[in-house]
């Protein structure tokens, strides 16, 4: 989008020899496999070994006069890395535009030690290449270890340092100097990963470039912005103290320094207010201190933006309340948007073809002219070759889920999608639970007239998160049995394995429904939700995250709704919430309940699913049990509307009309002219 619009920009980050992971299903479990995307070489990228930077870990700081006598501070590092940097260009569309993207790689400051080579000891001759290039060989390595964490850590600072050296050397060699820094550049931290930049600046205008600290600071102030993705706590980085400063000595005095003074601020705005001086410090004390890095992202950056409506509310009123309470003007709000380029145009040629031939090709460079396609919604001509092209996509992808799956799916059933990150907050538990009830349903009276109906999932769990991996056991085993049963023919359940943005543009276009069935409350936004309803699928939600924007643009009575709102939800918590008794006064839920401990599900035995039915019963914390019958009685809804098939496809077209503002392009026209301050510059 940056490109599209004519807007000078770069984009940072890691060259990762393999992505997250490649994800094979055996046996129903989750196996983790390297996803070597580097296998066949890359023909898009551009490497510049000639431009590499040395990036410098651990060591010590040394205190010194210079020749003018000011007292002086250097870091003295222990190891060095190269970051050799890796140019992918990205055209814009219908422009002649081209901005790229700068990747770095890790590169050992020598490929080996000739001297332990020659005597024969070859592996540790290698070792320290091996140790110094592994910083870019994996995205996201498990950290429930402590060298998961540091390898993370070390990822974090190589990337920002190379990137800072970058920007700034491009900076002073356009003849700026580094006092104007702020006024012509802004870096954009995307959610706490980058954060470390922020001391990083401020050693280099500190200790390279000899400011002093509140000329440092100021600058530094005024060129970061961040945008925060999550609500969930665990995704708002914290970073041991003693790592920190073993890895990085001179960041965290720098650190300390900007807590001290940050602390003296509040504590001169609120007096006498220690639990706010605890609460906003930038040091979180007790046991094993730790760096806060999103309190960090605040302070350090002169705007503080969520990605939906609801999400930036709920960082206002909660997450980051002391932080908006001393500095309102910092917060503000940017949906997301995805590009109708990649997830209509290249995704879905049929229906992008219908559009085009309805309203022209302007709507890809500006998708909210997707609203002319109300009119002709309106026709019956129209909304049949609107559901062929449904047709059509739903073929292509029950080809794929027969490929990979064995799974054979009709495509005149309702394809009920869900395919995002399996956490538990997301609730792919829920939609498990509803597929038991209706598969007990017809179980109970086969010639119950239910809508023939396809649950695609797909996801991918952290490999160290336990439970999720646990849970799509759980949905592979209940698919083994739904499709195993003549008497719940009319029912199939599917999990493609390794969902991918390349399985994505062949999902999205094929969805009846869209589940976005999080607790409200938890998701910061979703675009998947945007994919789905932009190629016409109906939407099943919460409000949360962007769900509330796409409802209040389709119309209520185009989205379905049900569950616990994000008042209710604290209001439950709150006075206190009992998951058994929920269990125990719904009969078709507590009969799943006891199918799954049972063994049902798990070929007799009863202690494979135990632990997630003890997180239900014990805890519930993402209040599964509590939104079931709202769930389940919505979706009795969607049956009923689904069975009018004209109705349906009327409202599909609506959604794809009303959804016109989830483009990225309008997203980042909202940064460039309240962030960023900057205008198109059209490539002549």
């Amino acid at each position: 989008s940056l490109a599209t619009l004519d807007i000078p920009a770069i984009g940072y980050g890691i060259r990762y020899e393999y992505g997250i992971f490649r994800q094979e299903i055996r046996d129903g479990y989750q196996v983790e496999q390297p996803d070597n995307w580097l296998a066949l070489d890359y023909p898009w990228e551009f490497a510049q070994p000639d431009d590499m930077i040395p990036i410098g870990f651990g060591g010590h700081v040394e205190y010194y006069q210079d020749d003018a006598g000011a007292q002086r501070v250097r870091w003295v590092p222990a190891e060095q890395v190269m970051g050799e940097p890796h140019h992918v260009l990205v055209p814009g569309y219908g422009t002649t535009t081209v901005n790229f993207l700068r990747l770095w790689r890790a590169r050992a400051t020598s490929e080996f030690d000739f001297r332990l080579f020659d005597i024969g000891d070859y592996a540790s001759a290698v070792e320290a290449k091996v140790h110094s290039e592994t910083i870019s060989k994996v995205l996201y390595p498990n950290d429930n270890t402590p060298q998961g964490r540091e390898l993370r850590l070390r990822q974090q600072y190589f990337f920002v340092a190379c990137s800072l050296h970058d920007i700034i050397a491009r900076f002073l060699r356009c003849g700026n100097p580094i006092e104007d820094l702020a006024e012509k550049v802004v870096i954009q931290l995307n959610d706490t990963h980058p954060v470390v930049g922020i001391p990083e600046l401020m050693r280099l205008l500190l200790d390279e470039h000899d400011l002093p600290w509140h000329q440092a600071w100021e600058i530094t102030r005024h060129t970061f912005a961040y945008t925060c993705h999550t609500l969930m706590p665990e995704a708002l980085e914290k970073w041991s103290v003693s790592l920190f400063e073993r890895l990085l000595p001179r960041h965290m005095e720098i650190v300390n320094e900007i807590n001290r003074r940050f602390l003296a601020d509040v504590g001169a705005r609120y007096p006498n207010d220690f639990d706010r001086l605890a609460r906003m410090s930038l040091i979180q004390d007790g046991g094993d201190r730790q760096v806060r890095m999103a309190h960090l992202a605040v302070v350090g950056s002169f705007s503080v933006n969520g990605v939906a409506e609801l999400h930036s509310r709920l960082l206002e009123e909660r997450v980051l309340r002391d932080f908006h309470e001393m500095w309102p003007e910092k917060f503000n709000n940017k949906t997301n948007g995805v590009t109708p380029r990649r997830f209509m145009r290249l995704a879905n040629p049929r229906l992008s073809a219908l559009i085009n031939d309805a309203i022209g090709p302007g709507w890809l460079t500006d998708l909210e002219r997707l609203a002319q396609l109300e009119p002709p919604g309106g026709d019956p001509a129209f909304r049949a070759q609107w559901r062929a092209v449904k047709t059509a996509n739903k073929a292509d992808l029950a080809a794929l889920i027969a490929r990979q799956t064995g799974v054979a799916i009709d495509p005149d059933a309702m394809f009920d999608v869900m395919v995002k990150r399996l956490h538990e907050y997301k609730r792919q538990l829920l939609k498990t639970l509803h597929i038991i009830t209706l598969y007990n349903r017809l179980k109970d009276d086969p010639t119950l007239d239910i809508a023939p109906r396809a649950f695609i999932f797909g996801a991918k769990a952290a490999p160290g998160y336990y439970m999720a991996k646990l849970i799509i056991k759980l949905i592979n085993s209940v698919a083994g049995v739904v499709n195993g049963d003549p008497a719940a023919e009319r029912l199939r359940v599917a999990f493609l394995p390794n969902f991918n943005v390349t399985q994505g543009e062949i999902i999205y276009p094929a969805a009846d429904l869209s589940e976005q069935i999080s607790l409200a409350g938890k998701e910061a936004s979703g675009t998947g939700n945007m994919k789905f309803a932009l190629n016409g699928a109906l939407t099943i939600g919460t409000l949360d995250g962007a769900n509330v924007e796409i409802r209040d643009r389709v119309g209520a009575d185009n989205f379905f709704l049900f569950g616990l709102q994000v008042e209710e939800v604290f209001a439950l918590k709150s006075r206190g919430y009992a998951p058994a008794d929920v269990v125990a006064a719904d009969a078709e839920l507590k009969r799943a309940m006891e199918q799954i401990a049972s063994g049902v599900f798990s070929g007799g035995d009863p202690t494979l699913f135990q632990p997630i039915l003890r997180s239900l019963l014990d805890r519930d914390d993402y209040l599964v049990l509590a939104d079931y019958r709202a769930y389940v009685d919505c979706q009795d809804a969607v049956e009923k509307a689904w069975r009018d098939g004209d109705d349906w496809t009327r409202m599909s077209i609506l959604n794809a009309a009303r959804c016109g503002y989830f483009s990225s392009d309008r997203a980042i026209r909202e940064y460039a002219a309240d962030i960023w301050k900057v205008n198109p510059l059209p490539v002549r």
